[in-house]
């Protein structure tokens, strides 16, 4: 077999007419030509840093989205459905994924749960990890969330680095704005990346301590804007991601368009591309191939390099998507969840004041990062979502156990009727809602408790969710459907009155207590920098 065209190599930094010749699934020859077909031959792409299941697709599914963008594989971290089912979840991920012509690596759970201080699914202790880390399946300690431990030295977290260490594999940082001395001394334990950069000084600094920087441009997070300039200084040290990206996005685009926003820009070719493949099988050791002679037959073949579009995905030698057809399909799975508590009813989310002054969440469309304010309240009866002042009811309920609710309030979604609620909360993967009145608000969280799993739009009489039938987190369905059933719901709750572009998304990480400032879980407000719970009243 022979597939011929202008050949983007990384490895000379040129570009010529190029046959490749295959053999085997492998590359045996690669012979340049005086000429070739008007189309670009280049290295598969590869995600660097991506949570599988915040897409709710199956990892056969996702995979079955990503070739047509000309995603070859994928470093996930799987710590969603392990906070839910511990390495049960691990296990069914690798399974599902072995089960397609793709390309996963998969990580240890560095963090589950992602602290002591919220209620979770399961637990992955340092025997787990130990386990986990001698597997060839996992190439890597996922991403260690936990900074404090990491400072301060907690002998559970050094133990579960150090056997990252013992096996040879690299460790994934978490570490949002952490800065100067305990910066220092998180790298020095042996972190060795970070996808949570939001600004250009932070990057720099992390840079010359050592640590990669994975870009991130998901559905949630946005940092390529922010960061991009770093291709002009130290594009060795980078690579591109998605991290959390939700179905509609990946029937979009994936790493493709980040590539060909960068190259319309006037980003080096070469440096871009090595930053979602080279630069991603160096640091974590990865087995696919790079257009060299010898290699997995691991490529692309696209239009254009300003646009991206893909024609063709190789894998194994294999032709997986060509023409608009993925020449595989996602398997059937097994269901596997984890939920178990009773509805819940108003009085369980009443709050009477005990003070006038009450600590509110504010949200920002398109960050993780969340700031505390302080709001006035009248202290005339209890206190309620004022849509006026945009400041809503949240509420995280404990699925995995009868415990009652936690109620704060947040400010930044815009909501002006009804209220949603998901079981897609980072990282403890709980129920949370927010809305304009409790009786919707109880509506939509009991929406979630009977469908065991999902998400949900109340209003009224008017009650829509899509079930999330595999640990509340996934589902086996198609991309196309899922994709609509989430559009319809995000239509929902943008008509009901949010200005945010992704509601869903950004209610599911309100819950995630180690990204600063302010948090809430299901035992109530927490102080993300204090790393410690807060009083809702001031």
């Amino acid at each position: 077999m022979i597939v011929s065209g202008k050949l983007l190599d990384i490895h000379r930094r040129e570009i010529y007419p190029a046959a490749v010749c295959l053999h085997d699934g492998h590359i045996e020859k690669i012979e340049r030509k005086k000429e070739s077909a008007d189309v670009y031959i280049l290295p598969g792409l590869l995600d660097a840093h991506v949570h599988i299941e915040s897409s709710m697709l199956t990892p056969g599914e996702f995979a079955r989205i990503a070739v047509t963008h000309g995603t070859i594989g994928a470093v996930s971290d799987p710590h969603e459905i392990a906070n839910v089912l511990g390495v049960e979840g691990v296990n069914f991920m690798i399974e599902n994924g072995n089960s397609v012509p793709f390309y996963f690596w998969f990580g240890a759970p560095s963090c589950v749960p992602a602290t002591e201080l919220e209620s979770s699914g399961a637990v992955i202790g340092v025997n787990e990890v130990k386990q986990l880390l001698e597997r060839k399946e996992i190439k890597y300690l996922s991403e260690m969330m936990n900074f404090p431990g990491v400072i301060n030295e907690d002998e559970e977290v050094i133990k579960k680095i150090s056997e990252a260490k013992r096996n040879g594999k690299p460790v994934d940082g978490h570490a949002p704005g952490l800065r100067g001395k305990e910066l220092e001394k998180y790298i020095l334990k042996g972190i060795s990346t970070d996808h949570e950069c939001s600004n250009l000084e932070e990057a720099r600094e992390k840079i010359e301590l050592g640590m990669k920087i994975i870009i991130r441009e998901g559905s949630a997070a946005r940092n390529l804007e922010s960061l991009k300039e770093l291709f002009n200084i130290y594009p060795e040290m980078l690579m591109l991601c998605s991290d959390d990206i939700h179905p509609e996005m990946i029937m979009q685009r994936h790493i493709n368009k980040l590539v060909a926003s960068l190259v319309c820009e006037g980003y080096d070719v070469f440096d871009v591309l090595k930053a979602c493949s080279a630069n991603t099988v160096k640091h974590y050791n990865l087995e696919c191939g790079l257009i060299r002679e010898g290699d997995s037959a691991d490529f692309i073949i696209i239009d254009d390099i300003k646009r991206m579009n893909v024609l063709e995905t190789w894998i194994r030698g294999e032709k997986v998507y060509s023409n608009g057809l993925v020449r595989f399909s996602a398997p059937g799975c097994r269901k596997i969840n984890n939920f178990s508590c009773s509805e819940i009813g108003v009085k369980d989310i009443t709050v009477n004041p005990q003070t006038l002054r009450i600590r509110v969440i504010e949200a920002t469309d398109g960050e993780l990062l969340t700031t505390g304010i302080t709001e006035t309240v009248s202290g005339e009866g209890p206190i309620v979502s004022d849509t006026e002042k945009d400041i809503l009811k949240i509420v995280v309920k404990d699925r995995y156990n009868n415990s009652p609710p936690a109620t704060g309030f947040i400010r930044g979604f815009g909501l002006k009727q009804g209220a949603f609620a998901s079981s897609v909360a980072h990282d403890s993967h709980n129920i949370i809602a927010a809305g304009t009145n409790d009786s919707d608000i109880v509506s939509a969280v009991n929406e979630i408790i009977r469908v065991k799993g999902g998400l949900s739009f109340a209003d009224g009489e008017t009650i829509r969710s899509m079930e999330l039938d595999i640990g509340g987190i996934m589902t086996n369905r198609p991309c196309g459907e899922v994709a609509a059933a989430y559009q319809e719901l995000s239509y929902m709750v943008k008509s009901a009155g949010s200005r945010l572009s992704a509601p869903y998304m950004t209610l599911s990480f309100m819950a995630l207590l180690v990204i600063p400032e302010l948090k809430i879980s299901d035992r109530g407000l927490f102080d993300g920098v204090k790393f410690e719970y807060t009083s809702l009243f001031v």
